[in-house]
């Protein structure tokens, strides 16, 4: 049986003093260190529209093994490979939401 794409997401919130900018930049160097894994579809950031302040982040990944592979590989990097990947959290706390599978889809008609 072969796996299904999965979705990892997980919510940040900006912590007082720091700025969204200041995230993005962060999560930009360290996306693309994460992206250039096996099994990495692209990952895309979002802003709460009334909450400007709270972002969601939404990782495809091929599957949930092959995301969990990566993440092995890279708590394993060299040190200056692991301070980019972690930079984001000196501006926003993160909250892991989890791995989520699509079970069905309406598509516009």
């Amino acid at each position: 049986m072969k796996n299904k794409p999965i979705k990892f997401i997980f919510t940040i919130n900006i912590k007082e003093g720091h700025s969204v900018e200041e995230y993005i930049a962060a999560w930009k160097r360290g996306s693309a260190i994460i992206q250039a894994s096996e099994g990495a579809g692209g990952t895309v950031l979002y802003r709460k529209i009334d909450e400007p302040g709270t972002l969601i982040a939404i990782a495809t990944w091929e599957s949930k093994e092959l995301r969990d592979v990566a993440m092995k590989k890279l708590d394993a990097a060299p040190p200056d490979i692991q301070a980019v990947l972690h930079r984001h959290k000196e501006y926003g706390a993160t909250e892991i939401l989890g791995s989520f599978e699509e079970i069905d889809r309406v598509d516009p008609q």
